[in-house]
């Protein structure tokens, strides 16, 4: 049975159990808490009994996703829209909400820009991820789990992607950590066509938005035009920078082991850093960070990145599976390029 959940309802349900949670408190307090609400669709993630993050599948989206992710200190890191209005936000790109893994062009169908945005005229063309179900839920003393299922539909009707998605949420001596360790089985030949739209995106708070933003006029994989407005706001002050040493807004289509996000939220020096694995499909992947706020992880758009590149086209044969494994960092201070190779190379040893 499906459950309606819209955007008020969401805001609502999410203030009333976080305060629960942190009135809990007692034993469970200094753990990383798991707990799941399926009739709300959500599961929400506590460290110490402070705020981590939620896992969302309200059906406001087309895909699950997990919002908002919050540093160690309480800042908020990623955009409210389309989820909370927030006085000031940029409000384009409405598929773009909190943390979220899905692609632009699968057998020609769009699981990236999809949204409530989209015309009732061009919905075939989209594709939708629905949450099957919560397997199973882990609290501990210094990681918790969620493991989950959904299924990738096309807008004809047809499942062509089971995905299983094991998240592990941690305790960092850099901060907080999320990994994503993400199955995809192929219930179909599966194409993965080479587009730059895609996999694993974030979109980040207006505090991390690059001071050099002058907008412009985005085109997705359909044609469809998305404007972001020029000129950067007053709070903007990230700045990118990926293993090759590739800074700021140079970082945007290059590969690299690993890219951070670095700016100050009122004094508060705040930072996200995504790494990648060996093991990884297109490792290394390449960044597709944008200075409007996308801080996206790509590994099979090659040729879209780099015109002299053959194609990609990753291709899944029907009961074939890939696994793609990131692991995401919340730190509330700066960081350098040699704590982040560290931290990449223990993430590659941590998974064989």
């Amino acid at each position: 049975m499906k459950v309606n959940v819209g955007l008020a309802t969401v805001t609502l349900v999410a203030v009333l159990m976080w305060g629960d949670l942190l009135a809990a408190g007692g034993a469970d307090a200094k753990s990383v808490r798991v707990t799941a609400d399926a009739t709300q669709h959500r599961v929400d993630i506590t460290l110490d009994g402070a705020p981590f993050t939620s896992y969302l599948w309200p059906d406001t989206l087309m895909k699950p996703v997990l919002y908002p992710l919050i540093a160690p200190d309480g800042t908020t890191l990623t955009r409210g829209y389309p989820l909370t209005q927030v006085a000031g936000e940029r409000v384009d790109h409405p598929h773009h909400a909190g943390l979220w893994f899905n692609y632009s062009n699968v057998n020609g169908f769009d699981f990236w820009n999809n949204s409530t945005a989209i015309a009732a005229d061009k919905r075939d063309k989209m594709g939708t991820i629905h949450d099957e179900r919560i397997v199973a839920t882990k609290s501990g003393k210094d990681r918790g789990e969620l493991d989950t299922e959904s299924t990738w539909t096309t807008g004809a009707g047809q499942d062509i992607i089971r995905q299983n998605t094991r998240y592990i949420f941690s305790r960092n001596k850099e901060g907080r950590s999320i990994d994503l360790v993400v199955t995809l089985h192929a219930l179909d030949t599966v194409v993965f066509k080479d587009d730059k739209d895609g996999m694993l995106g974030i979109r980040v708070a207006q505090f991390l938005e690059s001071p050099t933003e002058k907008g412009g006029v985005f085109v997705d994989t359909n044609g469809v035009q998305t404007k972001v407005t020029g000129g950067a706001s007053p709070l903007a002050s990230g700045v990118y920078l990926t293993s090759e040493g590739k800074q700021g807004d140079a970082a945007w289509g290059t590969r690299g082991r690993w890219c951070l996000l670095t700016g100050k939220h009122y004094g508060n020096v705040e930072t996200i850093a995504v790494l990648d694995h060996p093991l990884n499909p297109g490792y290394p992947t390449y960044w597709h960070a944008r200075g409007y706020g996308l801080f996206a992880v790509n590994p099979l758009g090659v040729a879209s990145f780099d015109p002299k590149a053959a194609p990609m086209n990753f291709t899944l044969r029907k009961g074939e599976s890939a696994t793609f494994r990131y692991r995401v960092l919340l730190m509330s201070h700066a960081t350098t390029a040699g704590v982040m190779d560290a931290e990449q190379a223990a993430f590659a040893s941590e998974y064989k």
